[in-house]
C-alpha cells in the first residue's frame, strides 16, 4: 500500500524506496504474462466506463442548462412573443367563398323548404324574430334577448361572429386554422324530401371542395387544420349509396380530415364535434347572462318533472307514447305539452313555462339520437333525464360537464319499457342533490348560448366561442404531436 503523502521521516523514506521498488518488479513481473496483462486492460476499462456513466447525466445537464440560458441570451425577444388577447391557441383564416355557397342561400330563404319560406325563421342574422309571447314569463331586463331561433341556423350564426372574432387573421400563411364558411345545412335541406337527385344533393359540396383545393392550404396539411359547421345532424351527409338519404358530403375524399362541428356527430367520427342546437336565448352581454342564471336558480318549480313531445303514431312500441303515459298517470307530479297540435311551433311560450316550472325534464330521443329540446330544458333550469347515452354524453363534450350524472339523471329506456316507474327513481332524490345537480346545469348555461353580439360577450365565453378554443386547441395538439391522419 501507497505511504500517506506528507510524512518526511527518515524511516518513512526508507520504506518508501524499498517499497517502491518492489512495486515497479511486480509491475515488469506482470506485464510480462499475456494473460495478466489482459486482465489488468479490462479492469482499467470497466472503471473508465463506469465513470463516464457515472458522470454523464451531469454532463448532460450542465450543457442543457447552458443551452437555454445561451439561448436565452442571443434571442431575447422569442421569451415576449405569447398572445396577450386570448389567442394563444392560436388564430383562423376565413375562406372568402363564392356567395352561391352561403349568403345567396341565405337570401333565397324561400327556396329552402318544400313546405314553405323560411326566411321569418331565418332573419335577423340567424337569430329570428323577437320574442313577444314570453315576455310576462322571463325578467323585464331580458325581453330583449329572446328570439324564435330556428334550429338549423348555426350555418349562419357561427358565419357572422368568426368574422368579427378577436382570432381572426387576414393573412392565411400565418393561419393555425382554416374556417370555411359554406351553408352545408342549408343548401341540402330543400333537397332532402322532394325526390331531387344525388347531383341536386352534392353538387355545393363538390363546388366548395373543387374551390378551395385550388389554394395551397387544404393540400398543405390533408385537411386536418381546417374546420366548418354544418348545421344539421351527421346523418343528412353521410349517404353511402345513391338511394340513400342525404348526401355524400362528409364521405367526399377531400373531407375526410376536415373537422366537422354538427349539431349531431357520429360518435365514432373523430372529426365530428357536437355543438348546441340554437336556443331562443341570446343574451346581448355578460351581465344578462348573469341575470337570467340567477333567475332560474331562484326559480320556484311545482312540478317533479315534465315532458314535451308528440308520440310517432307510425313507430310501433313508441317509446315517447311510454312517457307520456306516465306523465298522464303520475298524480300531478308531471307536467305535459303534448306537441301533437300547434303548442310546440315557435311563438308560445308553453314549453319554456313547462321547463322553469319543473326540477326535471324527459328527453328522450327525437328524430335521431338529440333534439333541441335538451338545451330548452337546461337553459331554464331542468335537469334532463336521458334514456340513451347517445343523446348528449356521447354528443357535447367539451359544452356540458365530464360526470353525467352531476348535472342529469339517466334511466335505461330498457327499464322504463319493462315497468319502471320515472316519477320513483326521480323521487329518491334529495332536494340537496336536485340543488346541486341545478347548479351544475346553471354552470353549464354560457357554453350552450349563442350571444347576439359579432364580438361576443367578451368575458363570458358561450357555445361560438367554446367551439373555436377546442377547434384550434386539437389543431395545436395535431401539429405539435405531428400527427398525421
Amino acid at each position: 500500500m501507497l505511504p500517506l503523502s506528507g510524512n518526511n521521516s527518515p524511516e518513512n523514506s526508507s520504506k518508501k524506496s524499498k517499497s517502491s521498488t518492489e512495486y515497479h518488479h511486480l509491475i515488469f513481473n506482470s506485464v510480462t504474462k499475456p494473460r495478466t496483462c489482459l486482465i489488468i486492460f479490462i479492469l482499467t476499462l470497466q472503471i473508465s466506463i463506469l465513470t463516464l456513466f457515472h458522470y454523464l447525466p451531469q454532463l448532460l445537464n450542465y450543457r442543457r442548462h447552458n443551452n437555454r440560458r445561451d439561448s436565452a441570451v442571443a434571442s431575447p425577444i422569442a421569451a415576449v412573443e405569447v398572445p396577450s388577447d386570448g389567442c394563444e391557441l392560436g388564430r383562423f383564416y376565413v375562406y372568402d367563398l363564392p356567395p352561391e355557397l352561403n349568403v345567396d342561400i341565405h337570401k333565397n330563404c324561400d327556396e329552402l323548404s318544400p313546405w314553405g319560406s323560411r326566411c321569418s325563421a331565418l332573419s335577423n342574422g340567424g337569430f329570428g324574430r323577437t320574442s313577444v309571447a314570453i315576455n310576462g314569463v322571463i325578467p323585464a331586463a331580458l325581453a330583449n334577448t329572446w328570439y324564435w331561433t330556428d334550429q338549423f341556423s348555426s350555418e349562419i350564426l357561427f358565419h357572422n361572429r368568426l368574422l368579427h372574432h378577436k382570432c381572426r387573421t387576414v393573412e392565411p400563411a400565418s393561419a393555425t386554422a382554416y374556417y370555411i364558411p359554406f351553408y352545408a345545412g342549408l343548401a341540402v335541406g330543400k333537397y332532402l324530401w322532394n325526390g331531387s337527385s344525388v347531383n341536386d344533393r352534392d353538387t355545393h359540396c363538390e363546388t366548395m371542395l373543387r374551390h378551395i383545393q385550388q389554394l395551397p392550404y387544404l393540400n398543405r396539411s390533408k385537411g386536418w387544420d381546417h374546420f366548418l359547421v354544418m348545421g344539421r345532424i351527421t346523418w343528412d351527409f353521410r349517404r353511402s349509396k345513391d338511394e340513400d338519404w342525404g348526401s355524400k358530403c362528409i364521405y367526399m375524399p377531400s373531407m375526410r380530415n376536415i373537422t366537422r362541428l354538427l349539431i349531431e356527430r357520429n360518435p365514432w367520427d373523430y372529426f365530428d364535434v357536437g355543438v348546441p342546437y340554437p336556443t331562443g336565448f341570446h343574451p346581448n352581454s355578460a351581465s344578462e347572462v348573469l341575470i337570467w342564471q340567477e333567475f332560474v336558480r331562484t326559480r320556484e318549480r311545482h312540478s317533479l318533472f315534465c315532458f314535451a313531445g308528440a308520440t310517432r303514431g307510425l313507430i310501433p312500441n313508441d317509446f315517447r307514447g311510454l312517457l307520456l303515459s306516465q306523465c298522464r298517470d303520475s298524480g300531478g307530479s308531471c307536467r305535459v305539452v303534448d306537441c301533437a297540435g300547434t303548442r310546440c311551433a315557435n311563438g308560445t311560450s308553453e314549453i319554456l313555462e313547462t321547463f322553469l316550472d319543473s326540477e326535471f325534464c324527459l328527453q328522450p330521443r327525437g328524430d335521431s339520437f338529440t333534439r333541441r329540446s335538451i338545451f330548452d330544458c337546461m337553459i331554464a333550469g331542468s335537469i334532463p333525464v336521458f334514456f340513451w347515452r347517445r343523446s348528449a354524453y356521447f354528443q357535447y363534450q367539451w359544452f356540458l360537464p365530464n360526470e353525467p350524472e352531476s348535472y342529469s339523471v339517466f334511466i335505461h329506456r330498457d327499464e322504463v319499457k319493462k315497468g319502471t316507474s320515472i316519477k320513483t327513481v326521480l323521487e329518491k332524490y334529495s332536494k340537496e342533490q336536485v340543488k346541486r345537480m341545478r347548479e351544475k346545469v346553471v354552470e353549464s348555461i354560457p357554453k350552450i348560448i349563442y350571444a347576439k353580439p359579432n364580438e361576443g360577450l367578451v368575458s363570458i365565453k358561450d357555445a361560438i366561442d367554446t367551439a373555436v378554443d377546442g377547434v384550434l386547441s386539437r389543431i395545436k395538439e395535431q401539429k405539435e404531436n405531428g400527427y398525421d391522419w
